[in-house]
């Protein structure tokens, strides 16, 4: 049995999605120096090409993310739930609604990994638990995962899937192990 922590697990997700399909890209606020390690290796892997540095403007780079998105790019977004609120008219007015905008022609494969802090000197505007208010968003699907299987899992199936989905990770458990069992990864999300 492989033991594995949170952080481990979501590198790992990525890593293997970019891998079996070359239209998964990173991008996010310092996702090339791996600031949090779970973009570790992707520079040096996938190259600046799917691995992208993107300004301090999360209204902007959401935006690009649903852009990608709807030309058949599979985009995942790196940030911080605190600085969801800045993006959150692209989040309700696009992501969420394009599929009906659109009569369900449109499809937006693109995955914002959203990581929630609180203690440790987090401070007041990098400890949001904001996924309650987004599980009331129709159209954006939601994963709180509470353990590294289900997030290697559940990240996975979130880059497959043809509709926006924000994946919550809790920042406090990046050391977190759990030790996976000689069994299939569980893919899927209705």
């Amino acid at each position: 049995m492989a033991q594995t922590v949170f952080i481990e697990a979501i590198n790992q997700a990525i890593i293997e999605e970019m891998r079996r399909d070359e239209n998964v890209f990173m991008m996010g606020e310092d996702i090339r120096r791996s600031v949090y390690g779970a973009t570790a290796n992707l520079l040096s892997e996938f190259g600046e090409k799917r691995v992208l540095d993107t300004p301090l403007s999360e209204n902007g780079f959401f935006g690009a993310a649903i852009g990608a998105s709807l030309v058949g790019m599979r985009p995942i977004v790196e940030t911080l739930t605190s600085f969801m609120w800045v993006g959150m008219d692209q989040l309700i007015s696009q992501a969420a609604k394009m599929r009906y905008m659109f009569g369900g022609q449109a499809t937006l494969p693109v995955v914002y990994r959203a990581s929630m802090f609180y203690g440790g000197g987090s401070a007041a505007h990098h400890s949001d638990r904001s996924y309650p208010m987004f599980m009331n968003m129709p159209g954006i699907k939601i994963i709180v995962p509470s353990n590294p299987a289900d997030m290697k899992g559940l990240l996975k199936s979130a880059v497959r899937d043809n509709d926006p989905c924000i994946v919550f990770e809790d920042g406090t458990w990046p050391g977190c192990a759990v030790k996976f069992l000689k069994m299939k990864i569980f893919l899927g999300m209705s």
